[in-house]
């Protein structure tokens, strides 16, 4: 266990967590518990190079920056002469390199246990790693801090878009949409290895039909990689005069100021949907029976509308493709989360408890 005494001492900590969109936005709450844990220190986070931006803001860190397995290598080496910069260090993951590189810079590491004992001696604590899909994500990564006595019961995600942000999405939107309301959000695909997740964009397509038989004015803004452009140019071919195209057109913190100036973001279980969950903000998120929403939903989300697949909690987690497909969701029961949003009535519909939110400390 970390004393208060020992945090209240350190003046610098470091958090290493390489990693996709979704899972470093689901790893806010634990950086936010050792954050809070060590309330003199200034906070560093690395992480992936092209996703650690996400962090980018966050009032409780104090520097954000980008590390691979690579870069790790090299990094630090100085400090072995200088001495360490880093009072104390919290590493995710199984790559020895981040590890190695962790414990040239700091005093004292908290990490995974590794199958290399001489590594796992060199820590202060080795945690030892929860089962994947034994419990919700966000408890997984919280599971790290609590091995040493560092917990929280604050689940929510975070994210900050800044003023600058805030001013070029509304002329962004001013200028594509105009007047145009609701403004409704999309996210049609997951990614090509989870294409599974994926609503038939049929069922989109007819969704959005429903939209606009009850909201004339609607539009609806795509948004995505520039690999999803070809899944959504039927959407855009059905319905032309409603869609503004994003996909590919913006970075990702341009795509995030955006998403939080729409009224409704209706989306899979990806990256994006993940991102629009830390704002906090009306949203219909839909679920594949192998990663249901008892592990992947944003939690204490008061605009949450949840579509978990009729086979959820009858499947083993992450079982994929074998365990049905999107187009089991039908478009009715979508729609009528759309429709609770769209009138700011309260989800009929709850999510699955998450799974093991408050696991021993191992």
């Amino acid at each position: 266990m970390i004393s208060d005494e020992a945090a209240r001492a350190a003046n610098s900590v470091l958090i290493i967590n390489v990693t996709r969109i979704g899972d470093t936005l689901l790893n806010t709450p634990a950086i936010r518990a050792i954050a809070n844990k060590f309330p003199n220190a200034a906070i560093t986070c690395l992480g992936h190079a092209k996703r650690v931006e996400v962090l980018q803001h966050l009032p409780y860190l104090a520097h954000v920056d980008k590390i691979d397995k690579k870069t790790a290598l090299w990094r630090g080496r100085v400090g072995v002469l200088t001495g360490k910069s880093y009072d104390w260090a919290f590493v995710w993951g199984d790559d020895a390199a981040l590890h190695r590189y962790a414990l040239r810079v700091a005093k004292h590491v908290v990490a995974y246990r590794q199958q290399d004992e001489l590594l796992n001696a060199q820590f202060f604590y080795a945690v030892a790693a929860p089962a994947l899909y034994s419990m919700h994500a966000v408890a997984m990564q919280l599971q790290l801090p609590r091995s040493v006595g560092i917990d929280t019961d604050n689940f929510k995600l975070d994210y900050v878009v800044t003023d600058i942000e805030t001013r070029t999405a509304k002329q962004r939107l001013a200028k594509d949409a105009g007047n145009a309301e609701p403004l409704i959000g999309l996210q049609v695909a997951s990614f090509p290895t989870k294409a599974y997740r994926d609503w038939p964009i049929e069922h989109f397509i007819e969704l959005a039909k429903r939209i606009i038989g009850d909201y004339a004015n609607a539009k609806f803004i795509m948004f995505g990689g520039p690999d999803d452009v070809t899944r959504i140019a039927p959407f855009r071919d059905a319905l032309p005069d409603n869609t503004i195209l994003y996909a590919g057109a913006l970075t990702l913190r341009e795509t995030v100021a955006v998403m939080n100036e729409i009224h409704l973001y209706v989306g899979v279980d990806t990256g994006p949907t993940h991102l629009y969950g830390a704002l906090g903000k009306p949203m219909v998120a839909m679920y594949h029976s192998s990663l249901p929403s008892a592990l992947y939903a944003p939690l204490q989300h008061r605009a949450l509308y949840v579509v978990d697949h009729p086979l959820a909690g009858n499947v083993l987690a992450g079982s994929g493709a074998d365990a049905g497909t999107m187009a089991d969701i039908g478009v009715e029961a979508v729609w009528a989360r759309v429709a609770d949003a769209l009138h700011k009535t309260p989800s009929r519909f709850a999510a699955m408890p998450p799974v093991t939110m408050t696991p021993p400390v191992m």
